[in-house]
């Protein structure tokens, strides 16, 4: 069937190829790699990340938790900024392991964990207080971060906790990672030894064709031995890295002050927001910045800032023409939003076989039915 527009298509191909990699540092290092549900969601395609030895997922919510046992069978690693007390039980519910993000919500749950009929391993998450994110909004360790208890409060290990957790990377390298975790050591280095576990959190863009795999394996390889720890690593971007496309539709062409804007039926704001929070200019398949023809892409909404700057165009753009913006699996369908009530794309894959499926359309319901 065509691919309706406007639709996220991942390709199977390619996301098989990120996750042999995956797989492939996991057996060699013996971490236990969980998928990030707030970085890449799509559960119609859990069953292809279960063959590659991915056993279930990290939440950062009770709806994530809950999609964790529903579509992996599984319980998941849980970490959020805060637990509501109306839901901890069910999250509880949901968890094998769940870390908490201050000393003070460790304290107000840790005997109800503790107690609870399944066994839940207890973690805190630490702020390593190295930053190697450029953007503030996207670096937890920017002075006065709610994320993250400071190590300088830690002089024991608490009653309960088995794990500790970090995060700081984003799109990051081995390198990246290395350096966390010697600024950790230098903090906590006589608390890791009580540990059974450790996680690295995200960020680790191992899928990526620059990325030093062997180095990612030996460092993980090196903490395990060193501390006697299991180690886990929560990727979001890594699976769904460079694997599929936002397919869009010219729907007019105006022009002020000389300045031609192509309008779609995609938004921007609304379904690509990392694009101008970020912020990162998306790659536009079709577009070559050599072409002679130069528009702005407008968004869908009525936000005056839903563009993005000049693509250049071989040829003139017309209505009905076809724009593929490249690499938009992760972090891009799970923040999508129903700003000015803009449909949201419909969801499929190019299976290997070059065929088309569609998992999921939306319509006037969802919108509905979200507000109700």
């Amino acid at each position: 069937m065509q691919i309706p527009s406007p639709c996220y298509v991942l390709n199977e191909k390619q996301f098989r190829q990120n996750l042999s990699k995956i797989q492939q540092v996991q057996e060699q290092s013996g971490a236990s790699i969980i998928l990030a549900l707030k970085g890449f969601s799509m559960w119609k395609v859990f069953p292809i990340i279960k063959e590659y030895g991915i056993k279930t997922a990290t939440a950062s919510s009770l709806n994530e938790a809950m999609l964790t046992t529903d579509c992996f069978n599984a319980k998941a690693h849980t970490y959020s900024p805060v637990y509501s007390p109306t839901e901890i039980d069910e999250i509880l519910a949901c968890s094998s392991h769940i870390t908490f993000n201050s000393l003070s919500q460790l304290e107000r749950y840790k005997e109800k964990v503790l107690h609870h009929p399944s066994k839940i391993s207890i973690g805190l998450r630490v702020n390593p207080e190295y930053s190697v994110v450029t953007t503030p909004l996207y670096d937890p360790c920017t002075p006065g971060s709610r994320l993250g208890v400071d190590m300088s409060k830690l002089k024991e290990l608490p009653e309960g906790v088995e794990g500790l957790h970090f995060h700081n990377l984003c799109e990051s390298n081995a390198i990246d990672l290395q350096k966390t975790i010697e600024k950790v050591e230098s903090n906590l280095g006589g608390l890791l030894s009580k540990l059974k576990w450790m996680n690295f959190g995200g960020g680790h863009l191992m899928t990526r064709k620059d990325y030093d795999l062997n180095k990612l394996v030996q460092i993980i390889k090196t903490i395990k031995s060193k501390y006697d720890v299991d180690v886990y690593l929560e990727p979001g971007s890594a699976f769904g890295w460079d694997c599929g496309h936002l397919e869009a539709t010219v729907l007019d062409i105006v022009e002020n002050h000389n300045i031609a804007t192509a309008i779609l039926d995609v938004s921007f704001t609304a379904h690509m927001p990392d694009t101008l929070e970020m912020p990162y200019r998306p790659k536009v398949l079709e577009a070559n910045e050599n072409g002679k023809y130069k528009y702005r892409l407008g968004g869908t909404s009525c936000l005056a800032g839903d563009f993005y700057f000049e693509y250049s165009f071989n040829n003139a753009l017309t209505v009905g023409d076809r724009l593929r913006f490249m690499d938009m699996m992760h972090y891009t369908m799970v923040k999508t939003t129903f700003f000015n009530g803009v449909k949201h794309p419909s969801i499929g894959m190019i299976n290997t076989e070059e065929k088309f499926e569609l998992f999921k359309s939306f319509g006037y319901e969802e919108y509905k039915n979200r507000l109700s």
